[in-house]
């Protein structure tokens, strides 16, 4: 007589607390009243130029708006972003700018610049807006790179009508770099091994969000996979004679969870077993894990790589199997490292649209994800501030932000955001006290570093 298997029905979820995000909401509204950012003490360029600047991304806003729904309705995820590539450059163009597309070794990347007074001179400076319009899979624009794509195009498209009209009143170049596949991947660092960035002064763009920020907290952010390589056996009979991969797998897992006590509060280490076996009657000869390690400085980020790393050698070791380790299979984004004098300057031009960016810490930091803008800040100095299209509670990489990002907050953010990007830029072209103090304090933060070889 055999007996049917029968279904069992299993233990309900239990609920998730919202305690500590409520706790998190008082302690940033109390902090919101009593905080401000310093905003800047650099004159920047003159009151006239600002509204002549502020004129031109109005009447560019309706243009605008147009391409960021038509980008939402299109999305495209990373390094297939084809028509999204060529929607911006067909705007360029009927605007009397070539762009050059499939740039810097992406086939999706932009590249278009624009010269002024004095752009010949070996000094002059160069700065560069930055664009961002690959979608997430399954969810669209759910991190509003729709918005990140006309914010960034505005901006350098205002800057244009102004070079056109007065070569003086952009005294410089100004570079536009469409850069795709920011999510899950390292887009700017490809494009930055390609030259993109060299000879530059400074980069800016800004985000979306649910807050208007001055400056978020970005992780850094590394990728690696562990295999473990064991010995299959009879799992009854003779299970002495293997060697189990997955009992390292889960080994590595449980030691990764008791290292998290002894890290610093913003690390995160993210894992999943990926493979483990087959059939519970053969001992596995293979596991697999995919985990992602992140941290709030280069430093760290390396120092919290060792840390996972002799994890995963020490659960090979108790479990007496093989291991091989890959390490970023794209390259790693490092941290955003914020220039406070350019910072300075966004704020001020938000200021002048009716927003008032938060510093630096109201918002917890442990609410923070990962850009490759980082790998970039750590070449040039730069900034990526958040402008707010979404209440608080609408949280990035959802369907519901996807949403925000086509909306009436999102239209009046892209055309706040174009105009801050570009009045930042004007500013730092203008006042040689401000273009020497950005670059004075990207030098007293350490300079540039070597990207690539910072993690071997």
């Amino acid at each position: 007589m055999t007996t049917e298997p029968t279904a069992r029905s299993g233990a309900q979820h239990t609920e998730v607390s919202t305690a500590y995000l409520r706790q998190l909401d008082e302690e940033r509204e109390t902090a919101m009243r009593t905080s401000a950012h310093p905003g800047s003490a650099f004159d920047g360029a003159s009151p006239a130029l600002h509204e002549r600047l502020e004129a031109q991304v109005g009447a560019d806003a309706a243009e605008m708006v147009a391409l960021m729904l038509d980008l939402a309705e299109h999305p495209e995820v990373a390094f297939e972003e084809h028509r999204s590539a060529r929607a911006i450059a067909d705007v360029l163009a009927a605007h009397g700018i070539d762009a050059q597309v499939g740039v810097h070794g992406l086939d999706t990347a932009i590249r278009a610049e624009i010269r002024g007074a004095g752009s010949e001179d070996d000094d002059a400076p160069i700065f560069a807006i930055l664009s961002e319009y690959d979608a997430l899979p399954g969810v669209g624009h759910g991190c509003g790179h729709n918005v990140i794509a006309v914010m960034g195009l505005g901006a350098f498209l205002a800057l244009a009508a102004l070079a056109t009209a007065d070569a003086s009143a952009v005294p410089g170049r100004v570079v536009f770099l469409g850069t795709p596949a920011e999510e899950g991947h390292t887009g700017k660092e490809y494009m930055a091994r390609e030259g993109a960035f060299e000879g530059l002064d400074a980069a800016v763009m800004a985000h979306p969000y649910g807050y208007d920020l001055a400056d978020q907290t970005w992780l850094g952010r590394r990728t690696l996979t562990v295999e473990f390589h064991g010995h299959t056996a009879h799992a009854s009979a003779q299970p002495y004679m293997g060697r189990n991969a997955l009992d390292a797998a889960s080994l590595m897992y449980q030691g990764i969870g008791l290292m998290r006590q002894q890290t610093p509060p913003t690390d995160r280490i993210h894992a999943v077993i990926r493979e483990g076996g087959e059939r519970a009657s053969v001992v596995p000869d293979h596991a697999r894990l995919d985990l992602y390690v992140r941290s709030q400085r280069p430093e760290t980020l390396r120092d919290l790589s060792q840390r996972v790393e002799e994890v995963a050698r020490g659960a090979a070791l108790m479990a007496g199997v093989g291991l091989t380790i890959r390490w970023d299979e794209h390259p790693p984004s490092l941290p955003v490292r914020t220039n406070e004098a350019l910072t300075g300057r966004w704020v001020q031009a938000q200021r002048r649209r009716g927003r008032d960016p938060l510093p630096h810490g109201v918002v917890s930091p442990s609410l923070a994800a990962s850009t490759d803008f980082g790998n970039v800040s750590y070449r040039i100095p730069g900034i990526h501030p958040v402008i707010r299209i979404a209440p608080p509670e609408v949280a990035l990489h959802t369907r519901e932000f996807a949403s925000a990002a086509v909306s009436e907050d999102a239209r009046t953010a892209a055309a706040d955001g174009a105009y801050g990007l570009a009045a930042t830029v004007l500013d730092a072209l203008h006042d040689p006290a401000l273009a020497a103090a950005i670059a004075a304090e990207f030098e007293a933060a350490g300079g540039a570093i070597d990207v690539p070889g910072f993690f071997d």
